[in-house]
């Protein structure tokens, strides 16, 4: 064979290994950039999962009112961050830590499921303790309404009970006398004021001393008084009484008579006698005094 075909051959030898090394270093380049490639996706789909978990602890913190457990959560919750940062900044092929990786987000998992199983005790726990709230609640109310009523019976009872032994003062009559103790035609002739009534009997009401005040007042509402020093408590003030008399007060109808002696100014007119006891109006009329 010539020396022409031995170079012949040779040339196209020569070419066909330089395609068979350019067919295989593009084969290779595209085996390399596809196993690139399968490391990126696999790296996002383990970020995506750590991002998931991170989530999935942020809401379960919300979930629990219990401290001790929010501690634990926040830590761990904490670790899966770090975690997801090393990942984000990392390369893709770095498969050795990727896969460490993997397995450590499988513990998380593991950890996080436990954390579920005490979530899910606790809300069984305080869902039973809100239902048994709700029916002591419920009963506290029910006591409470009960002990208003009876409070309001009693009060109103009480109030029966006062108004029972309450005295009262009937026949109330005012006379107006002159000098020799007649009854006196004219204001100019009145020498003296006699105020007469029955103190009624009442067996609920308390026996023994009772202090009566009688107050005279003029057409014009003013106290007829010998001293602004006499005075008696009445709803919450001090009120000036005319005349008083201490009676012995046994249950039975007591008659009383007391006698003012006129020595101010009394001008005609339509004047008014009320009697008091132990804090209390118990009874009262009007009488004319005429020119």
């Amino acid at each position: 064979m010539s020396r022409q075909s031995w170079l012949t051959i040779a040339l196209v030898v020569t070419f066909l290994l330089l395609v068979g090394g350019v067919f295989y270093f593009f084969h290779q380049k595209k085996q390399i950039d596809a196993l690139v490639e399968g490391f990126e996706l696999e790296k996002e789909m383990l970020e995506d999962d750590y991002n998931e978990l991170s989530i999935q602890y942020e809401g379960y913190k919300f979930s629990v009112d219990n401290d001790s457990l929010i501690s634990l959560l926040v830590t761990e919750q904490e670790k899966v961050q770090r975690l997801q940062e090393e990942l984000r900044t990392m390369k893709s092929t770095n498969a050795r830590r990727i896969t460490e990786l993997k397995k450590e987000l499988e513990t998380l998992r593991a950890i996080m499921r436990d954390y579920v199983i005490q979530i899910d005790s606790l809300n069984r726990e305080n869902e039973q303790l809100r239902r048994e709230k709700q029916v002591v609640t419920t009963q506290y109310e029910a006591v409470s309404v009960q002990a208003a009523t009876l409070r309001k019976e009693k009060e109103r009872l009480s109030k029966r009970v006062t108004l029972a032994e309450r005295l009262v003062a009937t026949g109330i009559t005012v006379t107006p006398v002159n000098g020799r103790g007649k009854i006196a035609k004219h204001i100019r002739q009145t020498q003296q004021i006699i105020v007469s009534f029955n103190v009624s009997k009442n067996i609920t009401a308390t026996t023994g001393e009772k202090i009566l005040y009688v107050r005279l007042t003029r057409p014009n509402d003013e106290a007829i008084v010998k001293s602004r020093a006499n005075t008696f408590f009445f709803e919450g003030k001090d009120v000036p009484y005319s005349m008083k008399r201490l009676i012995e007060y046994n249950g039975e109808e007591t008659s009383v008579t007391l006698y003012w002696d006129v020595e101010e100014f009394l001008s005609p007119g339509t004047y008014r006698v009320d009697v008091f006891a132990e804090g209390n109006h118990i009874g009262g009329s009007t009488f004319f005094l005429k020119d």
